[in-house]
């Protein structure tokens, strides 16, 4: 997969700009005032201040953060060798520091990291959109799924119905002309879908500024009566993003309402999941390991050879409120990621864990949060999450994770146990595919067979060459396959 790299729109069009000033003033004298641009307030921005700023944010990460990063003793020669004059931004410096098979680390600006801990989207629909091209052949954009407050969720859009006209065009026309993720953000524009019984729905909506997410979409327990042959009560949590802080309630509830139904069985939905924070996944563990697990390795964590005396063994702690499974559920996919997939490896040694759905995307390390600025009157602020001074986030690979039985996630990801492909043609629940491939394992003791390819209900075709390309998920999400901790006190010596 080529390396997902960061870049905010006005960062492209200085790189633009850039060029073409180089390209030009060696003709002819340029007025710089010719290529200022605005910034959110409407004040001139000075194109050598914006060149200044990210050649000093280079050298910042060079000298500061660049020891930490896992491949270090790898490339230091090269880097070292780097010329900062060479870039025009610290994102296309950053890319350039990187090990050739890295294709995890990032960098994030500082609003998206905002963003980010405040658990709020903007200028959103609030949903997800895909095609189920793989495996049904099916070419319809169906919606994969939708938070709670989408301007969409008060017309009755859920998971799989089919996006077919904006403004009463189709959608086709739009793909062809490369123009749909813009027609889709207008403002006060017609929408028509397709609901699951194929009925056409058509409503007028418009993106919303801010939209507060949840780290999880749906919980629920399955009782004896809801499945053919069930005989005890079975879990359900669809859980979309390792967040920390407020968010760390989203698992609390959940596993409470677990414990409070006597489950044993878990099914947990990790296919949307790309990773996310440390402290979530700590608190996963606790909550679903046995007790035979109690107090014993889950992951251990090693870093580059320089930075070895970081290296340490993390362990599980099990509190009042932790479940007793006999047997954990996984649905996963390709964007089952980071987080997802330590808490899968980490499992495994100690319970009946059995993977669900198609191979996860496979990402067996793991960064600190690296803030720039990082002196101790920002960190004082960070601390207290305001961020407002924040203007980067370095997030370079710094530690690799292996389970307990030294076992490393996979490279290429975890092949699932029952291979399943994501079902958009129901909504989440019992007549869901995934959901109902575990429910017969656990009546039956094995899986049943994939689903017919030909069950893909669809009105487009490979014929009609079309395509649309979700980033939603991979490029949009700034924490995609991320297992992201706190920077060790240890290395907080010296940070500027």
């Amino acid at each position: 997969m080529e390396k997902m790299k960061r870049k905010t729109i006005i960062t492209q069009l200085l790189a633009l700009l850039l060029v073409v000033m180089s390209l030009l003033v060696s003709c002819v004298d340029i007025e710089k005032e010719e290529f200022n641009l605005l910034d959110s307030e409407g004040n001139e921005i000075d194109m050598a201040d914006v060149v200044s700023a990210n050649r000093y944010y280079m050298k910042r990460y060079y000298e500061d953060y660049f020891p930490i990063y896992f491949w270090y003793d790898d490339v230091k020669q090269r880097v070292s060798k780097l010329n900062y004059n060479s870039y025009l931004t610290i994102f296309e410096y950053f890319d350039a520091t990187l090990y050739d098979d890295d294709r995890w680390s990032w960098i994030l600006t500082g609003d998206e990291y905002r963003s980010i801990e405040s658990g709020e989207m903007t200028g959103t629909l609030g949903i997800s959109l895909g095609q189920a091209i793989e495996y049904y052949n099916d070419y319809d954009i169906r919606v994969r799924y939708i938070y709670p407050g989408s301007p969409l969720e008060k017309f009755g859009v859920s998971r799989g119905w089919v996006l077919t006209h904006l403004d009463s065009v189709s959608v086709v026309e739009y793909i062809l002309a490369n123009r749909f993720e813009q027609a889709l953000l207008k403002t006060d524009q017609l929408f028509t879908f397709e609901d699951l019984q194929g009925r056409s729905h058509t409503f007028r909506a418009s993106p919303v500024n801010t939209l507060s997410t949840r780290s999880s979409l749906k919980v629920d327990v399955f009782k004896p009566d809801d499945y053919p042959g069930l005989t005890e009560p079975v879990g359900y949590f669809l859980y979309m993003s390792f967040m920390q802080g407020k968010f760390l309630n989203d698992i609390k509830e959940a596993m409470a309402q677990f414990k409070s139904a006597g489950v044993k069985k878990v099914i947990l939905d990790l296919r949307y999941n790309s990773g996310g924070d440390g402290e979530a996944t700590d608190l996963m563990f606790d909550y679903l390991a046995p007790e035979s697990a109690d107090k014993k390795i889950y992951r251990r964590m090693v870093h580059n050879r320089t930075l070895s005396y970081l290296n340490k063994n993390d362990t599980i702690h099990r509190n009042e409120g932790s479940l007793d499974l006999d047997a954990l559920y996984v649905i996963g996919g390709e964007y089952t990621a980071s987080a997802s997939e330590v808490l899968i490896n980490g499992l495994k040694p100690y319970l009946d864990l059995y993977l669900v759905g198609d191979t996860t995307y496979g990402k067996p390390n793991g960064m600190y949060v690296l803030y720039y600025p990082n002196s101790s009157e920002d960190r004082a602020k960070y601390k207290f999450d305001d961020f407002s001074s924040l203007k980067l986030v370095f997030l370079p690979i710094a530690f690799f994770n292996k389970n307990s039985e030294d076992a490393y996630i996979p490279y290429m990801g975890f092949v699932p146990d029952n291979y399943c492909p994501d079902d958009l043609y129901h909504d989440f629940g019992l007549e869901e595919n995934n959901v109902k491939a575990c429910l017969e394992h656990i009546v039956s003791g094995s899986f049943p067979p994939p689903p017919s390819p030909y069950a893909g209900r669809t009105k487009a075709s490979a014929a009609d060459g079309w395509h649309v390309i979700d980033d939603d998920i991979i490029g949009n999400n700034p924490l995609y396959g991320k297992t992201i901790l706190p920077l060790p006190e240890l290395l907080r010596k010296g940070e500027k």
